[in-house]
């Protein structure tokens, strides 16, 4: 009894152990394809400002500390990247809705269109809304006349980010509204709240969390934009030049360690960014837990 006891607990570890198949092995690959295609690359950005000695990488690092054109366009990414990720919550989070609480009309036609730019190449996406929002456009040009300008500012930017942040915020938010339980809705209901207390103190709360990653995916996104937004931006370094095409800038005038060092500063960037995003999120999941 004994042996058959312990080779029925050594089987039951051994299904527990292979509830996958092929775990070890698809492990092992995803790690390496993992190291390939992201660490690899990042340690290879990491070593080239060093390649040749440690005084010229420290020399290079200074003055890009100094440059003020790289520091420009590091803010002109960000801040509009943020500033958008910023405006696509609240269309997003409707357009979310719509798709997921309402029966309006062509729901399965705008269920298409969120996706459409995933689909368009940004450069399509880029000469459409320079093309739309020029003084001459169908949209610039009233808005010139009252004195708006779009394209080639750093609104154009942040206009076409927020076109190609939207449908991260729509897809992120969409699959937890449908999943949220109605009854405790229908609980609030009953308690006397009325239909606006039950949104911003049911439903919203327990979206945070689903809205905080939308927030990050899209602002990850506009971060390292480039074809979308070169044709409306207008390239003014100082203004509404951006660090993506600044990178290419210094590609083409030889500077490779200048791009990487600009590359670098988005990578860190970014990912100090992504952490604080994180922690914004595991912060309010464990609260609404």
């Amino acid at each position: 009894m004994t042996a058959l006891h312990a080779l029925s607990g050594r089987l039951a570890w051994r299904r527990q152990r292979d509830a996958l198949p092929g775990f070890a092995i698809g492990l092992g690959l995803t790690l390496f394809w993992l190291g390939v295609m992201v660490l690899l690359p990042l340690a290879a950005l990491l070593a080239r400002p060093w390649s040749e000695g440690v005084h010229a990488g420290l020399r290079a690092v200074v003055n890009a500390a100094h440059d003020g054109r790289m520091l420009a366009a590091l803010r002109v990414s960000f801040c509009s990247a943020l500033i958008a990720a910023l405006g696509d919550l609240a269309p997003g989070l409707l357009i979310a809705w719509a798709l997921v609480r309402s029966d309006i009309p062509g729901r399965r036609v705008i269920d298409m269109l969120v996706e459409l730019p995933f689909a368009l190449p940004t450069a399509v996406v880029g000469i459409a809304m320079a093309t739309l929002y020029a003084t001459n456009g169908w949209i610039g040009g009233p808005l010139a006349w009252l004195g708006l300008h779009v394209a080639y500012t750093q609104a154009g930017i942040v206009l076409a980010l927020m076109f190609i942040g939207l449908p991260f915020v729509v897809r992120t938010v969409a699959p937890v509204l449908r999943n949220l339980p109605r009854d405790v809705e229908e609980a609030a209901e009953v308690l006397g709240a009325t239909r606006m207390q039950v949104v911003a103190r049911v439903i919203l709360p327990a979206l945070y969390p689903a809205l905080v990653t939308a927030f990050g995916m899209a602002f990850a996104r506009g971060i390292g934009e480039y074809g979308s937004v070169i044709f409306i931006a207008g390239n003014q370094p100082f203004h509404t030049e951006i660090a993506p095409l600044l990178i290419v800038i210094r590609l083409q005038e030889y500077d490779t360690r200048g791009a990487t060092l600009i590359g670098l500063a988005l990578v860190l960037l970014s990912l100090l960014s992504l952490v604080i995003i994180g922690v914004v999120r595991r912060h309010l999941s464990h609260g609404r837990a």
